[in-house]
């Protein structure tokens, strides 16, 4: 399938539609890093901004995980590298959720 030829009016619009919901998601994983939002408060919004976090991106955000522990958490929990938190099935963020707990 063929992209849509956009205007250069279309084009400028869908890039700061992007870049805004880019400043979104990075404000929400801030909120994770500072502590003031917990990994299960953020697997429990139904927002579209907390549904396309990378699930990598949001185990890192949490004190005292980096890329290592996020992916042995991701690999004991059955979660696919690629996937993003509007993806998780119920037993993947009940296993997210006490790996961290």
């Amino acid at each position: 399938m063929a992209l849509p030829t956009l205007t250069p009016e279309q084009r400028q619009a869908a890039l700061a539609k992007a870049a805004e919901a880019r400043a979104a998601r990075t404000a929400l994983l801030a909120k994770v890093k500072a502590g003031e939002l917990t990994f299960a408060q953020l697997l429990e919004r139904e927002d579209d901004i907390a549904k396309k976090i990378k699930v990598s991106q949001a185990l890192r955000a949490v004190k005292g995980v980096g890329p290592a522990k996020a992916t042995a958490l991701m690999e004991e929990a059955g979660v696919d590298e690629k996937r993003r938190l509007g993806g998780l099935g119920a037993q993947q963020r009940k296993k997210l959720v006490d790996a961290l707990g």
